[in-house]
């Protein structure tokens, strides 16, 4: 008999994080509980070693003042037991990035288009140790009248770390120091006016990296310059070429650990883009779409065996798990679907 997983899911409700169990025999997914409730939960991510969990509450104030807040939680027995709560560097904290050593958190407050760095000492989160407000805005009035952080990442080797800025149209580059979760800054890539970039996921060749350009709907294929951290733009990749739906916008990235797949999730039409990938180049070749089970993904994830997909449709209030060909990549045209108040992240151990 195969063992349930916990899985533990951001909400972006009052109750924060809820539990479920996981059946990777039946890909079945039982609610469980309220494992914590931290106000709007955009992102949670584990510790390497499984035993805490770091969470971001997309609020606009937080002891006080003008932020969100970044929380750290004790894992025990499928339990979780919140143990520090700090002020993040701007109202709107979206996302928490964990960098390779464990030791560093960095957060992306879109509201208020900031960042802030976190040393981490025993699953506890300090004060911010380094932060950055940012300025700048882009072409889409609507969506770039400002900065917007949105996303945190480490290369590979962690001596870097990155932030995408959706609403000027780059990513942010700096040094890190992993000792003291200090960032110097080292420059940034810019994306075409309009792009948005919103995540940047590194292919496991060490070298390709895939930057979503949410407002265009398209992934930018960069490669990576091990010597000083830059991003070169090798090709683009549309996910709605014909731009007939102007409210399409791109969202997430999922990569397989052996690099044979990459999959990529579509919002407005609401889709999961299946694409094979060169090992060595990263680069990309269509599948075909599948849709996400719901409106407007948020995140999508496979499970530890990688033979299923799980799609987090926030505005349906939906999880949706698709089955997958691990020799093909191919997701299955019909899933299962499982109620959830709007999901933001899905995380397995």
């Amino acid at each position: 008999m195969t063992p349930r997983q916990r899985v533990f899911i951001g909400s972006n409700t009052p109750e924060g994080i809820l539990a479920f169990d996981w059946d990777p025999a039946t890909a079945e997914l039982k609610k469980v509980e309220v494992a914590a409730k931290l106000a709007n939960v955009d992102w949670i991510v584990y510790s390497h070693d499984r035993k805490h969990i770091y969470a971001a509450s997309e609020v606009d104030s937080f002891n006080g003042k003008p932020t969100g807040e970044v929380a750290s939680y004790s894992v025990q027995n499928d339990k979780l037991t919140q143990i520090s709560g700090q002020n993040s560097a701007a109202r709107g904290t979206c996302y928490a990035g964990l960098d390779h050593t464990g030791r560093v958190l960095l957060s992306a407050d879109y509201g208020g288009g900031a960042s802030a760095s976190f040393k981490i000492t025993d699953g506890k989160l300090s004060a911010a140790v380094w932060t950055e407000h940012y300025k700048g805005s882009g072409p889409v009035a609507d969506r770039q009248e400002a900065a917007h952080a949105h996303f945190t990442s480490f290369s590979p080797d962690n001596r870097f770390a990155y932030v995408n800025d959706l609403g000027s149209d780059c990513i942010h580059i700096y040094k890190l120091n992993a000792d003291t979760a200090e960032l110097t800054s080292a420059g940034k890539w810019e994306a075409k006016p309009g792009s948005g970039p919103r995540t940047l996921h590194f292919h496991p060749n060490g070298t390709t990296a895939y930057c979503m350009n949410e407002l265009a709907s398209a992934v930018d294929v960069l490669h990576w310059n091990r010597a000083d951290g830059s991003f070169k733009t090798i090709t683009r990749f549309e996910l709605n070429p014909d731009r007939s739906k102007p409210t399409s916008t791109g969202c997430d990235t999922v990569i397989t650990k052996d690099g044979r797949f990459v999959y990529f999730a579509n919002r407005g039409d609401d889709f999961i883009y299946a694409c094979s990938a060169d090992p060595k180049t990263g680069a990309l070749t269509a599948i075909g779409k599948t849709p996400s089970g719901g409106k407007t993904p948020r995140n999508f994830v496979l499970d530890p065996t990688e033979r299923w997909m799980l799609v987090a449709n926030q505005s349906s209030s939906n999880l949706a798990v698709y089955a997958r060909n691990p020799q093909t990549g191919a997701l299955a045209a019909q899933g299962k679907s499982y109620d959830c108040p709007s999901p933001m992240c899905i995380l397995f151990p």
